[in-house]
């Protein structure tokens, strides 16, 4: 079944802002992943506290408010992972680029909050600006595509994540054959060069459903020309590497592990690239850097629950007209339970 296209999911200038404002920050809608792909908005002036006293109070609401906003976002910061992800990444895509079959691929695997989302998807983003760069002019390309599998995911489940990010209709009459057939012959015309699947630990390999899942993903890599890149949680001490189907994935995938970071010269470089973007009238610089060890120890050396800390702290600094971040506010922030578990036995090693 062929499948001819000239731009699925596409969303014409005039109007993408009728879409709805939380699918375009859904990384698996396709308006979505080209929300995050586009460049990111220039941060705000930061005013001294004299020329924020004299703004009227709608002012500086508008003003907090695009600080907020800033503080909000997630910042990227490129860690040693992340540019490890983006090498093997680029390089397999290179390998593969003239490959009829049995296509490599990358599995980032490792603990919840250690980065494994930001790698892949940053590898993403610098494939999808390439291709850009490369067809400037061309409308009918979807370079990237990036899925997450549900819970308890059945074949057709995984399709239809497929068929939704290319903007295909997903019926519930629509049986998997055709869907599968659907996204081969989109992502085919569309020139989609690299597949990113997230949340692969969803997948097991003891049940049928997984099974089946399993080997949909291999059918669709097999299919579509382009580099599978898997991400989870553990994935090495899954089954999904063992047995008949799982010695096929361990064949063909290269694994990159991810793990909490040791308090070293690269944490404090993430510290201080992180204290380096905030806004806030009061906070004087190096405050962060000085606690880059409290700041270990209470992450446990998660990038994750470090970001998050950070900008919370920021967030109640401008709420509470504190304008600045100290040891107390950071105390403050909750971080996920992942975090808060590793920090004491990381505490103890030292």
């Amino acid at each position: 079944m062929e499948t001819h296209v000239t731009v699925p999911g596409h969303i014409p200038d005039a109007t993408a802002d009728a879409v709805d404002d939380q699918a375009g920050y859904q990384l698996t809608t396709r308006q979505g992943w080209r929300h995050f792909t586009a460049e990111l908005p220039t941060p705000p002036a930061l005013l001294s506290e004299d020329e924020y006293e004299r703004l009227d109070r709608f002012q500086q609401q508008v003003y907090d408010e695009d600080r907020l906003d800033h503080h909000a976002r997630l910042r990227v910061v490129a860690t040693s992972t992340v540019r490890h992800t983006v090498t093997c990444g680029r390089r397999l895509v290179l390998l593969n680029k003239h490959a009829i079959s049995a296509r490599r691929g990358l599995i980032v695997s490792g603990p919840a909050g250690t980065g494994k989302t930001i790698a892949i998807t940053q590898l993403g983003r610098a494939h999808e600006l390439l291709d850009q760069a490369r067809h400037p002019h061309a409308t009918n390309r979807i370079p990237v595509l990036y899925i997450t599998v549900p819970p308890a995911a059945t074949a057709r489940m995984v399709a239809a994540e497929f068929a939704r990010f290319l903007g295909l209709p997903v019926r519930r009459s629509s049986n998997i054959t055709d869907l599968m057939e659907a996204v081969v012959g989109v992502c085919t015309d569309t020139h989609t060069g690299l597949v990113l699947v997230d949340e692969l630990h969803n997948i097991s390999l003891t049940s049928r459903n997984g099974a089946e899942v399993a080997d949909t993903l291999k059918y669709f890599s097999e299919r579509i020309p382009a580099t599978f890149i898997y991400a989870g949680i553990d994935i090495e001490h899954s089954n999904l590497l063992s047995g008949t189907r799982g010695q096929q994935i361990a064949g063909r995938f290269t694994l990159i592990p991810t793990a909490p970071f040791p308090y070293n010269t690269e944490w404090k470089g993430l510290v201080a690239t992180l204290e380096s973007t905030l806004l806030l009238h009061r906070h004087k610089p190096g405050t962060l850097t000085r606690l880059d060890r409290y700041l270990h120890e209470r992450t446990g050396g998660m990038i994750g629950a470090l970001s998050h800390a950070i900008r919370g702290a920021a967030l109640d600094a401008i709420l509470t007209r504190t304008e600045t971040i100290t040891k107390k506010s950071l105390a403050a922030i909750p971080l996920d339970h992942a975090a808060q578990s590793l920090a004491p036995a990381t505490g103890a090693r030292r």
